[in-house]
C-alpha cells in the first residue's frame, strides 16, 4: 500500500483532520498530482485557516504551477494566519518565500 493510498484510509476514519490532510497533499506533490494537492490544500485552508503551515506549502506549489499572483495572494494570507497565531518561525518563512517570488 502506498503512503498515499495509507493516509487516505487514515482519513476513512478521521475525515478532515488537518494534519492528515496537509499530509495527503504533501505526498501528491512528490506524485506530481499537482492540482490534487492544490485542492487539498484550499479546502483544508478554507475548513481551517489557522492551519498555519499549509499557506507555505500551498503557495509554494502556486508559483511552481506559474500562479505567482494567487501564490502571492496566498503568502499574505498566510503572513496573516501566522501573525495572529503568533506563530513566528512560519512568519519569518512566509515572509521570506514571499520576498524571494516577488524580488
Amino acid at each position: 500500500m502506498s503512503k498515499i493510498e495509507q493516509i487516505q484510509e487514515f482519513l476513512k476514519k478521521q475525515p478532515g483532520d488537518a494534519f492528515l490532510t496537509h499530509a495527503l497533499a504533501l505526498e501528491y506533490i512528490k506524485a506530481e498530482d499537482l492540482d490534487r494537492a492544490r485542492n487539498l490544500f484550499e479546502d483544508l485552508l478554507g475548513r481551517q485557516p489557522d492551519y498555519v503551515g499549509s499557506y507555505y506549502h500551498l503557495a509554494g506549489l502556486l508559483a511552481k504551477m506559474e500562479e505567482k499572483q494567487r501564490a502571492v495572494e496566498w503568502y499574505e494570507k498566510g503572513i496573516a494566519a501566522a501573525k495572529k497565531a503568533g506563530d513566528q518561525h512560519a512568519l519569518r518563512e512566509l515572509q521570506n518565500a514571499l520576498e524571494e517570488l516577488v524580488y
